[in-house]
């Protein structure tokens, strides 16, 4: 089987030569840093970057790939076969008003105030790590009428067609040979009105300015049913999945009723248009305790979830019960790994069934953590790809 053909079969419940063997994320810059003094060769440590460090320290208009993010997953998809990982080709499509120019905003002798990549603009008194939020990307209606001029500009410059297929084309002859599948990630209807107004006032909105939050999602979509679908006549991702981090480790921070109105109603819209230009499965990625909102999820047209929150309370095991075609990726506790053989041995032995019925790729719970040593991970790889040997076991 190629690469590609093997992570459908994963997925979709079918009985491949062995599982999947990949990762949940791409790596975190520390983990990678720790790898690389203890043996890994620093071109691999070095090429997995963060998806942001190909535009940090760029002006605004530098990068071409600052909103179509792909040559950037050559480095990740390096450092995990390194690793010993099946290829796997990562890349992002970023929404036109969701990368701005780093750059100092005021520094007195008691404190500086920095705008970050997304747009805010974070305060740290001096002597201190600690940066708090000094203003958000946007405080109204009036705003976010500013930044919808701003992104239109965006577009004009960034996403042509030829851009697109600048970015997206060189990925997509290996693609189809089967050597790797493709993984995208898209912004959420529920993330980006969070990231844009902050998580207090974006609470407060689904009561005081509903209306605002229908429009950002409006223009959302209409990014995604016009700019995305082009990429899509290009590529088709074996999985895409939105990020939309609504929960908690003690629940979801939104009713089931306000999930319908504001998130689920456009998954319906959406998806019908990413399965017609052939997309695989769709995924979504949140943290926390979700369970209760997992039927939701489904009627709108989720097919799975990552990464699994093991310790907000997500036990697949209880999750596939209780919802037995739900996909997942993720669901291993990445606290584990760090703690060596015995610990990891026994995360394997707890989510075998799930391994066994198909439908499942193994991944750590989030990224994995700057506390796990290369040994211990490695040590976790080897054991991953003997416990994927039984997948669709029980089909």
């Amino acid at each position: 089987m190629t690469n590609r053909e093997r992570e459908r079969a994963t997925l979709n419940f079918e009985k491949p030569d062995r599982g999947s063997v990949e990762e949940t994320f791409y790596p975190w810059v520390l983990a990678c840093q720790r790898f690389k003094k203890e043996g890994m060769p620093a071109h691999i440590a070095d090429g997995a970057k963060d998806i942001t460090n190909d535009i940090v320290g760029h002006g605004e208009n530098d990068n071409p790939e600052k909103y179509l993010p792909v040559s950037w997953g050559e480095g990740v998809m390096a450092y995990e076969e390194y690793l010993g990982f099946d290829p796997l080709r990562r890349c992002h499509f970023v929404l036109p008003f969701r990368r701005f120019e780093e750059k100092l905003i005021e520094e007195t002798a008691e404190y500086t105030i920095r705008q970050d990549i997304f747009g805010r603009q974070n305060k740290r008194r001096r002597g201190s790590e600690i940066e708090t939020e000094h203003k958000p990307i946007i405080a109204g209606a009036r705003d976010w009428e500013r930044m919808k001029e701003h992104a239109q500009g965006e577009l004009e410059q960034y996403f042509s067609e030829e851009a697109i297929r600048a970015a997206y084309e060189p990925i997509r002859a290996g693609h189809e040979r089967g050597d790797y599948p493709i993984r995208m990630n898209l912004e959420g209807f529920f993330w980006v009105p969070r990231e844009l107004l902050g998580i207090e006032a974006h609470m407060f909105a689904f009561y005081e300015e509903p209306e605002l939050l229908h429009d950002i999602c409006e223009y959302i979509l209409w990014v995604y049913s016009t700019k995305l679908l082009q990429v899509l006549d290009i590529v088709q991702p074996d999985v895409i999945y939105m990020m939309e981090d609504l929960s908690g480790k003690t629940g979801p921070m939104i009713s089931g009723v306000m999930f319908d109105e504001f998130v689920g109603a456009y998954y319906r819209r959406l998806f019908p248009l990413l399965r017609e230009r052939g997309v695989g499965n769709i995924f979504v990625d949140t943290d926390g305790d979700f369970a209760m909102l997992i039927p939701r999820f489904i009627d709108a047209g989720v097919d799975g979830f990552l990464p699994m929150d093991v310790n907000a309370g997500m036990d697949i095991v209880q999750v596939r019960r209780d919802f037995p075609k739900l996909k997942f990726i993720g669901g291993y506790n990445k606290l584990c790994i760090a703690e060596g053989p015995a610990a990891i041995d026994r995360e394997f032995q707890r989510i075998l069934p799930v391994i066994r019925q198909g439908g499942y790729i193994v991944g750590s719970d989030h990224q994995v953590a700057p506390s796990t040593s290369l040994e211990d991970y490695r040590y976790y790889i080897r054991r991953l790809r003997e416990a994927m040997a039984q997948c669709g076991a029980d089909l």
